[in-house]
């Protein structure tokens, strides 16, 4: 985070066509004095007009998709990938599961809708896959398909379609599609609808050209009654009749997401959020509601993502009129647009203003809008931030330094008093009676003190924060030493003190929330203004043992890494706008697995010598245990885990701008490695954020410690090879 604070959070919930132009639009034009941040429960958007032709595979799944986190940091806006759980109205605060409310000026909430289930409970059928959530239904279905294809290897796989819009005609004929392509077994397809006719919405022209084409391809058309119960190989409806089924697609009408019951903000008759002509919804000002979420009163329209497109522009518009305090627009919905069927034959059913055509020229112009619409997403190239950079000097040139640096004491009184500081037996003089200084007990005239802080390697001040204490506390862990208080070492950015406010109190929010973890308390710290974040920790420690050192391996031992390596490369990879959605996920989880197991090996005398792997990296570290414990180790580049994606990522070239210097650490042992500069062992000299334990372990005690790894959550641990003797009393590290 080196950008400028400001003083308005405009929030993005759900990040679906009109939400996405707001992002895009702010890459090219960010507004001033404000920061924008997006919320989703994925870390990918997925286009629902392309969704079909993945299914017939006439696109990759990645033409479909949204990479949120490769955008986000293009754009200069913050992604926070986590589940919403109601809004804090009073206070205009969105309330999560697992972490910190945020605080928003401005809110635009575009979560879509769901499949509407009526009466009939399929919430624990198996066999019932849901179009939405999107990005998981490609997944689930095929994981379903493989399911009952394992069961029933020489039949044909039964798929029943619940629905009857213009989304599930598309499935059933690109379903068709892929499995009359794809050497799979046969496939019995049924499309199943309560309204009389298949293709709601369309014209009765369009209407005829979907039922030859069923007729044609083999899809049995069920109309005029609705699906009532779900049995063990088939579904009942509402006359009696039963339709064999293995698979059911649930592809129905849009229904409100259940979220928005959590919302105390006006609806209408459906449960979707009332709104004006603006986009606000009825009587809140502050808050917008976009696409299928919702339902302008004075003029409704079908739930139809071309209605949502042609939002985002006014959305825009009013987001920024909004915060310069200038009357809003309407938006009007077209009365007439243009609507594209995909049949997965190289044609498209074409309609507009009543006209039907059928033709090949219909599927060109589709694949050429849905190409040209997704192409504007998936640039991901950040925009030239010279503007900001130079008003952020500016402003910094202006600021005092020294003590006139630090944080005003009315912010961080405010962000204290909303913290639930925990108490410790330890701690004299703390936060809940602050001094000078704070006065911590110590035990048996032992206390381990270690101190690190770092700019934050990513733009959400909690997970900063948690993954600052969690860095910190870890050279406790390793020594045997208990954390009981921690100093914190905050540089905030320069800007708005209401936008520094929040910034401050979602990062000890974090922090706070893993010493509460490990049984420890925050008992002050220091904090300043500058150009970016900067969050880290002297953590106190009681010494639970003797302490264990670097220079206590033996011959024989065991290396076992606790974690993958590889946060360098993604964290690099994170800044130059690089790196999968999914990738980031991967890395986030990783680093926020504490290394506090290491107290119970290390006390129940399960490893020899233990370090963690942080900024030297995996080679740097064991040279440091090598050189110390006077011994030499094999290691086999095989066996070392590393991140999703990383490897990937390291061909590509792409590293930390510290991995050369790690990679001297051939002059501090002989390292015997076919090629220092090569791709394959960049994950070597990777440095690591909240890395791994790197432990020495006899084989009396491997299997043990293996399974206290495996049962604290760390999937990934591995032996990557052994301790021996020395050549010559060279200590070498060979590299296999």
């Amino acid at each position: 985070m080196q950008k400028k604070i400001g003083r308005n959070n405009i929030v993005l919930l759900g990040v679906g066509h009109t939400n996405a132009h707001v992002l895009r639009m702010w890459k090219m034009q960010p507004l001033a004095d404000s920061q924008l941040i997006c919320v989703s429960n994925f870390p990918i958007a997925t286009y629902s007009g392309m969704l079909p032709g993945v299914l017939a595979g006439q696109y990759p799944a990645s033409a479909m998709e949204i990479d949120l986190v490769r955008l986000c940091k293009s754009a200069g806006a913050r992604l926070v990938v986590s589940e919403v759980t109601g809004l804090d109205l009073k206070r205009h605060r969105i309330e999560f599961r697992d972490r910190p409310p945020l605080a928003f000026e401005l809110l635009s909430i575009g979560i879509g809708s769901r499949p509407t289930f009526s009466d009939v409970d399929a919430s624990n059928d198996q066999a019932v896959v849901a179009v939405k959530p999107m990005q998981t239904f490609l997944p689930r279905l095929h994981e379903r398909i493989d399911l009952v294809q394992q069961s029933k290897p020489s039949q044909p796989v039964r798929i029943v379609i619940v629905g009857g819009g213009i989304g599930s005609i598309e499935i059933a004929f690109c379903l068709q599609k892929r499995f009359s392509t794809s050497g799979q077994p046969d496939v019995d397809l049924s499309l199943v609808t309560g309204a009389d006719r298949v293709g709601a919405g369309l014209s009765s022209s369009s209407r005829q050209v979907v039922e030859d084409q069923f007729n044609a391809r083999g899809v049995r058309l069920h109309t005029g009654h609705r699906v009532t119960q779900f049995n063990a190989d088939s579904i009942e409806l509402t006359n009696g009749d039963r339709v064999g089924s293995d698979v059911i697609i649930w592809a129905t009408g849009a229904a409100a997401p259940s979220l928005l019951e959590e919302f105390d903000l006006p609806k209408d008759d459906r449960g979707f959020l009332a709104t004006r002509r603006t986009l606000q919804v009825v009587d809140h000002d502050r808050i917008f509601a976009v696409g299928d979420t919702g339902t302008i009163q004075e003029d409704p329209t079908v739930k139809a993502g071309v209605f949502a497109v042609r939002q985002g522009p006014v959305l825009w518009d009013n987001l920024r009129r909004s915060i310069w305090k200038r009357p809003l627009v309407d938006y009007s919905p077209q009365r007439r647009f243009l609507k594209l069927v995909n049949t997965a034959d190289g044609k498209s059913i074409a309609e507009y203003a009543g006209v039907t055509r059928y033709a090949g020229w219909a599927w060109r112009l589709k694949d050429r809008i849905d190409r040209r619409f997704m192409a504007m997403y998936q640039e991901y190239a950040p925009m030239p931030m010279a503007a900001e950079s130079s008003a952020v000097e500016s402003d910094e040139a202006m600021r005092c330094l020294g003590c006139g640096g630090k944080i005003g004491s009315e912010l961080l009184s405010g962000v204290l008093s909303e913290l639930d500081v925990p108490d410790h037996p330890d701690v004299q003089i703390g936060l809940k009676n602050p001094d000078d200084a704070a006065v911590l007990v110590t035990h048996d005239n032992r206390v381990t003190v270690t101190t690190d802080f770092f700019a934050s390697p990513v733009d959400d001040p909690y997970l900063a924060g948690r993954i600052a204490l969690l860095n910190s506390a870890s050279d406790c862990f390793v020594m045997g030493a208990q954390p009981t208080g921690a100093l914190a070492i905050v540089q905030l950015p320069l800007g708005h003190p209401r936008g520094q406010l929040e910034v401050m109190r979602e990062l000890m929010a974090g922090s706070v929330e893993e010493l509460r973890k490990m049984d420890a308390t925050i008992v002050g710290g220091h904090s300043i203004e500058g150009p970016r974040l900067l969050a880290g920790y002297t953590v106190l420690g009681r010494q639970l043992t003797d302490p264990m050192t670097k220079g206590m391996l033996k011959p024989g031992d065991n290396l076992v890494l606790s974690k993958p390596v590889g946060s360098g490369v993604a964290l690099a990879a994170l800044m130059q706008c690089r790196l999968p959605g999914e990738s980031y996920l991967s890395l986030v989880d990783v680093m926020l697995q504490s290394n506090q197991i290491a107290l119970r090996l290390i006390t129940e005398r399960l490893v020899t010598g233990i370090t963690d792997v942080t900024g030297f990296g995996l080679a740097g570290h064991l040279a440091e245990m090598l050189a110390s414990s006077k011994l030499s180790a094999e290691i086999r580049m095989s066996d070392i885990p590393v991140l999703d994606g990383c490897q990937e990522l390291m061909d590509q070239g792409i590293e930390s701008t510290l991995t050369p210097d790690n990679r001297i650490v051939a002059g501090k042992v002989n390292l015997q490695i076919a090629d220092v500069q090569s791709t394959r062992f960049t994950a070597l000299f990777d440095p690591q954020t909240c890395g791994g334990l790197l432990m020495g372990v006899c084989d009396s005690n491997l299997a043990a410690v293996q399974r206290v790894l495996r049962e604290a959550g760390f999937a990934d641990s591995a032996v990557i090879g052994t301790v021996v003797q020395p050549d010559q009393d060279r200590n070498e590290l060979v590299i296999r």
